[in-house]
């Protein structure tokens, strides 16, 4: 099989990259940034933007599937920024599809698309969209997802993978920032601590992609559906994350701040960002009150039956194989 991976040089994307690889795939990739610790794995590589539609469309030129996987992530930033990359961006990828005659499309949504302020506990795909999004990141993943599997048709088959808290060894984002919050003392318990919250070992994840595209042909029952991908057993979010920071000597969180108290400081923050037009990133918003506080996971059925998905590493040896790999300080 032929294949592109957008994003093919972070975290998610490096691991698909590799199982493709490693199961004699050929594969090429298109990011922005460097590409070096994924260079062996990869026959091409084009450095260019989503959003350069032109571009897009030279990458995706004779290859039978495509994974997109690239995204602006982030619990702040501009709306027009997040729709630019993750919606047209996602327009753009499409209509290369379209026009190189590629037959499977394999997009990385999120189950933030179904995220509004409510807890969401064992729900499956029926649970639609919200009405309103508390951030602009959800609302334009909501957005490309839609344009996926609305494209899904007799010439491209498409289908939306929707991980939850990806995390493993090389993690650059999620464990690293909660772990470095803990050491300067800045991380706070949002909420009773009792939310149980669905998590992806990043191995599961990228496999999750393959099977996918393995299943994936026009008609087939994962052709136009979005399917939750987890470790199919929700952890209870805070003690799981000071069991990881107690074994990396990292203080825990012992410090609380109500979910009340924190989505209001979160929402005075925002509107103080976007008074001063600042772009750092507030430290708390009311998304990420909601995401630290609330429960959300999700029934994994679906992706189960149709996919042939199951979780192969287990979340007790997933945070072995994380931890083998923290021996150093995590900075």
């Amino acid at each position: 099989m032929k294949a592109l991976v957008t994003g093919g040089n972070g975290f998610l994307g490096s691991a698909i990259v590799r199982m493709l690889h490693a199961r004699g795939d050929n594969v090429a990739i298109l990011c922005r940034t460097r590409y070096d610790h994924i260079a062996p794995c990869v026959s091409r590589v084009f450095q260019a933007d989503l959003r350069n539609p032109q571009a897009v469309r030279a990458a995706c030129q004779g290859v039978d599937v495509v994974f997109h996987v690239a995204a602006l992530t982030g619990i702040w930033g501009p709306r027009r920024e997040f729709h630019s990359i993750n919606v047209e961006g996602a327009r753009n990828v499409i209509d290369a599809c379209l026009a190189n005659g590629v037959t499977k499309l394999v997009y990385t949504s999120s189950p933030s698309v179904v995220f509004g302020r409510e807890e969401l506990c064992g729900v499956d795909e029926s649970q639609p969209y919200p009405d309103r999004y508390l951030a602009a990141y959800p609302e334009s993943k909501a957005a490309a997802e839609r344009l996926v599997l609305e494209a899904n048709d007799a010439s491209l088959a498409t289908v939306a993978l929707r991980p939850h808290l990806i995390w493993g060894p090389g993690d650059p984002h999620l464990m690293p920032r909660v772990i470095q919050r803990a050491r300067e003392g800045k991380l706070l318990q949002v909420g009773d601590g009792t939310n149980l919250v669905d998590i992806t070992y990043i191995d599961n994840a990228a496999e999750a992609h393959l099977l996918a595209a393995d299943a994936l042909r026009p008609g087939a029952p994962c052709a136009g559906r979005a399917y939750f991908i987890s470790q199919g057993e929700p952890v209870s979010l805070w003690p799981w994350l000071n069991q990881i920071l107690a074994a990396v000597d990292a203080p825990t969180a012992v410090r609380r701040i109500s979910f009340s108290a924190a989505y209001s400081v979160g929402a005075l923050l925002e509107a103080a960002y976007c008074l001063v037009g600042a772009r750092s990133e507030p430290r708390m918003t009311r998304f990420l009150a909601c995401q630290l506080a609330k429960s959300h996971y999700f029934n994994i059925t679906a992706a189960r039956r149709e996919l042939g998905y199951k979780p192969r590493i287990s979340t007790q040896e997933g945070i072995e194989r994380f931890l083998s790999g923290c021996s150093a300080p995590v900075a």
